[in-house]
C-alpha cells in the first residue's frame, strides 16, 4: 500500500514537472495524481496487494459507521435521560468477537466506549471475548450487539 502511495505521488510529481509551466499549481499536481491513480489501478495486480485507495474508502466508510452509531446512541441515552423516571438496568454482559489481532480488538474496544451508553470494562487474556456493560442492558443489548457487529464488518475491511 506505501508503495503504490509513493508511486502515485512519484507520478504527481513527474506529471507536473512534464507539464512545463512557470509556477507550480496544486490544480496540475492532482491532475498528475489522478492520472497516476488510474495508471496504478491499471497495474495493481503487478504488486501483489490490493488497491490502496480500496482501504482508504474502508476508513472513511468506517469513520461514517462510527459517526452514525455514535449519534443514534446518543439520541437513545438523550431519551433515557430525559424520561420523567429511570427505568434502566445496567449490566455486563459477555461478547465474543471474530476479530484477532490486537490492533482489531483494540479499535472495537474503543469505538464501543467512544459510544454513549455502554464501555467495554475487560478484554480476556485470550483477547477474543469482550466484557461490555450496558447503560440499560435489557432494552439496549441487542443494540449493542448490532452494533458491535457493524464495526468488526468494517473494521476488517480496514485491516484485512
Amino acid at each position: 500500500m506505501r508503495a503504490q502511495l509513493l508511486l502515485n505521488v512519484m507520478i504527481a510529481f513527474l506529471w507536473m514537472l512534464l507539464m512545463d509551466e512557470d509556477e507550480v499549481r496544486v490544480t496540475t499536481f492532482f491532475a498528475g495524481f489522478l492520472v497516476g491513480m488510474g495508471i496504478i489501478f491499471l497495474m495493481h495486480r503487478f504488486f501483489g496487494t490490493q488497491f490502496y485507495l480500496r482501504r482508504l474508502i474502508a476508513c472513511i466508510k468506517l469513520l461514517f459507521i462510527f459517526i452514525s452509531e455514535l449519534v443514534q446512541s446518543s439520541i437513545l441515552v438523550l431519551k433515557q435521560i430525559l424520561s420523567p423516571t429511570l427505568k434502566i438496568q445496567p449490566g455486563i454482559f459477555r461478547y465474543e468477537t471474530v476479530l484477532e489481532s490486537d490492533i482489531e480488538i483494540t479499535m472495537i474496544s474503543l469505538l464501543l466506549t467512544l459510544t454513549p451508553g455502554s464501555v467495554v470494562m475487560e478484554v480476556a487474556p485470550e483477547g477474543s471475548v469482550l466484557f461490555v456493560h450496558a447503560m440499560d442492558v435489557e432494552e439496549e443489548r441487542g443494540a449493542i450487539i448490532s452494533q458491535l457487529k457493524n464495526y468488526e464488518k468494517a473494521i476488517m475491511e480496514v485491516t484485512r
